[in-house]
């Protein structure tokens, strides 16, 4: 595993070189949806620090266990509104806000805990029926809307694009996140730009970094296919 982590790292940071951005800009999420608390623990002592989790359940249990706080735990999966309550609790970041519903329960939540909830807007990029998220076009409203809430703060926005036998297929829809991104942000009052993009996984997370990533999200290329 040590030596996968070090081959994924070395593949963000020549990328990032090769396309001119800052590597330091790019971190990476551990996806960690049905890998047992002494296998993260393992991660961990290889040097991760962000995992992302999708099931509220499982993932409770796993952060109660694995009690370190030096590690950052990251909600990538979609989130209904009644878990709210655990997300907050658990979650320093939560990458797939998708209503105003949603927002809503997580700043009720997030106010009766005293904390500011770091949220992205998940965005349906490529408008797949079976796929969460906000339709584009609502983005910058549900960014918007979001703003106002007091104990909610958009860091950016999050995709997943359809799956491609070759990740170069996957690149309009990563530079279509960008430039939406990009757009709210010059729509936004100066000081209320969102900087990060949540987006590419183990099979094409290069491409997503050359449109701008600054969160990829990889579980199979560290911890193998899920069982």
């Amino acid at each position: 595993m040590k030596e996968k982590i070090a081959q994924i790292i070395e593949k963000i940071r020549q990328t990032a070189v090769s396309c001119g951005r800052d590597p330091e800009t790019i971190r990476l999420v551990a996806v960690t949806k049905t890998v047992p608390p002494e296998i993260i623990r393992q991660a961990v002592n290889a040097g991760l620090k962000i995992f992302g989790e999708s099931y509220i359940q499982e993932a409770s249990a796993k952060i109660d266990a694995i009690t370190d706080n030096n590690v950052s735990w990251h909600f990538i999966g979609h989130l209904q509104s009644n878990k709210a309550k655990i997300a907050a609790r658990y979650f320093d970041i939560i990458h797939s806000v998708d209503s105003l519903n949603l927002a809503e329960a997580l700043n009720r939540q997030a106010e009766g805990i005293h904390k500011i909830q770091n949220i992205l807007v998940q965005v349906n990029i490529s408008g797949e029926s079976t796929k969460s998220g906000t339709a584009a076009e609502e983005a910058t409203l549900l960014v918007n809307a979001i703003r106002r809430m007091e104990n909610l703060s958009v860091k950016g926005l999050m995709t997943i694009p359809p799956v491609f036998d070759q990740q170069e297929k996957a690149r309009p829809y990563f530079k279509a996140l960008a430039d939406l991104k990009n757009q709210i942000n010059n729509e936004s009052p100066p000081g209320n730009e969102i900087n990060e993009l949540s987006m590419g996984m183990s099979g094409d997370f290069e491409v997503a970094i050359e449109e701008g990533a600054t969160l990829v999200r990889i579980g199979t290329a560290i911890f193998g296919e899920r069982a």
